[in-house]
């Protein structure tokens, strides 16, 4: 191959899968300094800027720390020198926002203990992206550092990065990055799988602190570099390795692969191992290999360089559980196996969903309208043993958000007006408000949530009227409301009172025929006892003991008329019919 201005990259994105959830800067990159409280960021690597941790990630829960001095080095970042923990609450999230919904994003979370609290502890967490397992951060040493990263579609135009106590020590986090990716590069990341890296491997160089990020890789993905001096010789070029614009899933950078190596035994092998380490959340775990190779040297004339790529001891394409990977010559190579770079992934699964998107800015704006300050943290609902203290939800058919369908926040303290974001919990069914201190006025529009049933505001400082809507629920059963203790509501009592206006006319439209009815029964009865035939003496002795009775009444004139009445309908009738 003959050397030019610029050496095309020969890349192997072979892909096997194997069993064993603030504001961007220009670049979409937010990188924060969890712990750190100063007002405002300082510089970072390339020209990015690190934020300070003030809460406003966070809701201002948690606390800051730094490191004990005694694991402070001279050559350490500044961001390893502060912790944020939260020793209160199951779970506690980092949200990120102003993100691209449907975008991939690179998300790394640091974390280095330095026995930040002094008692020396080994703390074991889990960590998830937004409602899907992600990771068990377990830190053995103080000095360790440990840095955790995942690649991942985000469905929402926020991330959530979430620290979740298990009991065995209280988590903390050094600093979070995340960084946007092309929709086009790791295919095989998509909306219902991520990758959580293992290691990222720049081959060749021989200073084993020589790290390659941005602004190099311009993906800020971290390279470190594998040195065995002994067993590898070193390929390398000063000229830039450009990468085919088309076929190139991965574009590792001209940094990374300028450099590689070769076995110094030229019928050798190159041995790579990686141990496969299964955790009861994910027992049999699958992995992805992404091999990196740019030829960088010009080969003589008939020279061939092919290779053939084992697992165990296996073809690529054909095996079940890694942990040896050998890169060997063919037989029908004259030149020896090389690499450039390597990345190694595990696959974790992301198909669980959250909530509702309308019902999670519903219930978000309300927790920040009135301060809510209980386990409100993360996802409303999912997963469904950390939904939130005083919601019920509601999870469907798989493939289906859940849905906020009971908010019970009486005696919470809540101020002020009832903020419209209720009206937006278009599944709820149960609403109880009571027992705070709301003012102002009720919605109308409440009326129009179509599946509530019950409403209490029982117990505030509300006034006004019932709104007409809510009215008519309650006239045509659909509603419960329930408004007493509200010393300053339907001080006019015909502005509460249309249900009983109408159900007043109701009564007198039902009771009126009624009356009419029990009337006309007595008066044909009473006419059937005076048509019957009696003797002389019996008829005048009736007539005596009646006319005695209702002398001092108007009931003899009204029966009279009645009686005069019928007999004329009857004379109608007769002349009717003759």
């Amino acid at each position: 191959m003959a050397a030019g201005q610029c050496l095309l990259l020969l890349c192997m994105a072979a892909s096997v899968v194997l069993q064993a959830r603030a504001q961007p800067d220009s670049k979409g990159f937010i990188t924060l300094d969890c712990g750190f409280t100063g007002e405002t960021g300082y510089a970072g690597v390339g020209d990015t800027t690190v934020l300070p941790d003030n809460g406003e990630f966070t809701d201002n829960v948690g606390t800051s720390h730094n490191i004990s001095a005694e694991y402070v080095t001279q050559s350490m970042a500044k961001s390893w020198y502060n912790v944020r923990s939260f020793a209160a609450g199951v779970r506690n999230c980092y949200t990120l926002r102003s993100l691209v919904s449907g975008l991939k994003y690179i998300v790394r979370a640091r974390f280095k203990y330095g026995n930040y609290d002094g008692l020396d502890l080994h703390p074991v967490f889990d960590l998830y992206i937004g409602v899907n397992y992600w990771h068990t951060v377990n830190i053995s040493r103080p000095e360790e550092v440990l840095i955790v990263e995942a690649t991942v579609v985000v469905p929402d135009d926020f991330l959530q990065v979430c620290l979740v106590n298990t009991g065995a020590g209280t988590p903390f986090i050094s600093g979070l990055d995340l960084r946007p990716l092309k929709k086009t590069l790791y295919p095989q990341v998509t909306a219902a799988q991520g990758l959580t890296l293992v290691d990222r491997i720049n081959f060749g160089p021989t200073n084993e602190s020589l790290i390659v990020r941005y602004p190099d890789d311009p993906h800020d993905r971290i390279w470190f570099t594998w040195v065995d001096t002994v067993t590898w010789a070193e390929i390398s070029t000063t000229q830039t390795v450009q990468t085919l614009p088309v076929e190139d899933l991965y574009q590792a950078p001209s940094a990374v692969l300028q450099t590689a190596i070769t076995p110094r035994n030229v019928s050798g092998n190159i041995l790579l191992t990686w141990s496969s380490k299964p955790t009861p959340m994910d027992p049999s775990p699958g992995y992805i290999f992404i091999l990196h190779f740019a030829e960088l040297q010009a080969l003589p004339a008939k020279a061939v360089r092919e290779l053939r790529v084992n697992v165990n001891d296996k073809p690529w394409f054909n095996f079940d559980y890694t942990y040896n990977l050998s890169i060997e010559a063919t037989s029908n190579a004259t030149l020896p196996p090389f690499i450039n770079a390597a990345e190694v992934f595990t696959v974790f699964p992301t198909t669980n969903l959250g909530t509702d998107s309308q019902d999670v800015s519903a219930i978000t704006a309300i927790k920040a309208k009135y301060l809510v300050k209980k386990n409100w943290m993360g996802d409303p609902c999912a997963p469904k043993t950390m939904a939130w203290d005083r919601l019920t939800c509601s999870y469907g058919a798989v493939g289906s958000h859940p849905r906020i369908t009971n908010v019970s926040l009486s005696s919470s303290g809540l101020n002020g007006d009832i903020l419209s974001s209720f009206t937006n919990l278009t599944a709820v069914q149960y609403l109880d408000l009571s027992n705070n201190n709301l003012t102002g006025s009720i919605p109308d529009a409440l009326s129009q949530l179509p599946l509530l049933t019950v409403l209490d505001l029982s117990g505030n400082q509300l006034n006004g009227s019932i709104p007409s809507g809510l009215l008519k629920r309650i006239q045509d059963g659909s509603m419960d409301l329930r408004y007493g203790n509200n010393p300053n509501l339907c001080t006019d009592v015909n502005s509460c009172q249309m249900h009983a206006k109408k159900n007043s006319k109701l009564a007198l439209y039902i009771a009126a025929p009624a009356v009419l009815l029990v009337l006309i029964v007595s008066v044909t009865v009473l006419l059937i006892c005076l048509r019957k035939p009696k003797k002389q003496g019996e008829a005048s002795a009736w007539a005596h003991q009646f006319s005695d009775k209702f002398s001092h009444t108007r009931a003899p004139l009204m029966f009279a008329s009645t009686l005069r009445h019928q007999r004329r309908i009857n004379a109608q009738f007769h002349n009717t019919t003759q």
